[in-house]
């Protein structure tokens, strides 16, 4: 009977040290916004994740710095990103998102910032069962977390595209109107312009006759 192993391993593992912090940002025009995480020892994992969901060109500048302002990675004009890198030091690090070249275009920027720590997690052993067992469920349990990360990263890069394409729409739908009402008042200036004109004519001859 190795379902109760399996769900304590389960229950182990969504336990395990992690801390995430997903928002949803409105970086306004010539707007620079910071965020931070912390880490408690050498070594953990830092995920970073973003993606620009409407605004301008879907693209921001973006800057990673680390205890004592060291830069780690950064970018320009970058729709998404998704980073995984090693806290080599203890102390702060820094996200930051800058709009800064954009004059009037407000942006929504999706992220996310994980720390977490790659020490594996001993499940609990059974009576009667070999250690291979437990290191075969081990290796499952871990795949299974590998392949929720991946759905997770799939579902996070098809809301982009659902966004960005209903924003697409969005702008398509507004221009479409802009043009109509242009039209419209173009086709009733132009009417208005030739019964003046007609009008002129008319005049112009009844004073002739005159």
């Amino acid at each position: 009977m190795q379902l109760p192993l399996i769900l304590c391993g389960l229950l182990v593992w969504l336990t395990a040290q992690a801390t995430a912090t997903a928002l949803t940002y409105k970086l306004i025009a010539n707007e620079k916004a910071c965020f931070y995480t912390a880490t408690s020892k050498k070594g953990e994992k830092i995920a970073f994740y973003f993606a620009v969901q409407s605004g301008g060109s879907f693209d921001v500048d973006y800057e990673v710095t680390g205890p004592g302002g060291k830069g780690i990675m950064d970018g320009q004009k970058e729709r998404q990103g998704d980073f995984v890198f090693t806290a080599n030091e203890i102390g702060e690090y820094k996200f930051c998102f800058n709009n800064e070249m954009s004059t009037y275009t407000d942006k929504f920027v999706d992220f996310e910032i994980a720390v977490e720590n790659e020490a594996r997690v001993t499940l609990p052993s059974k009576q009667g069962s070999s250690p291979e067992q437990t290191s075969a469920l081990e290796e499952s349990l871990f795949k299974v977390s590998g392949q929720l990360s991946t759905i997770t990263r799939n579902q996070k890069y098809f809301r982009t595209r659902e966004n960005r394409n209903f924003s697409t729409v969005r702008s398509t739908e507004k221009r479409i109107i802009n043009f109509s009402l242009i039209q419209i008042g173009l086709v009733m200036c132009m009417g208005a312009l030739q019964v003046f004109i007609v009008r002129f004519f008319f005049q112009g001859a009844r004073k002739g006759y005159v």
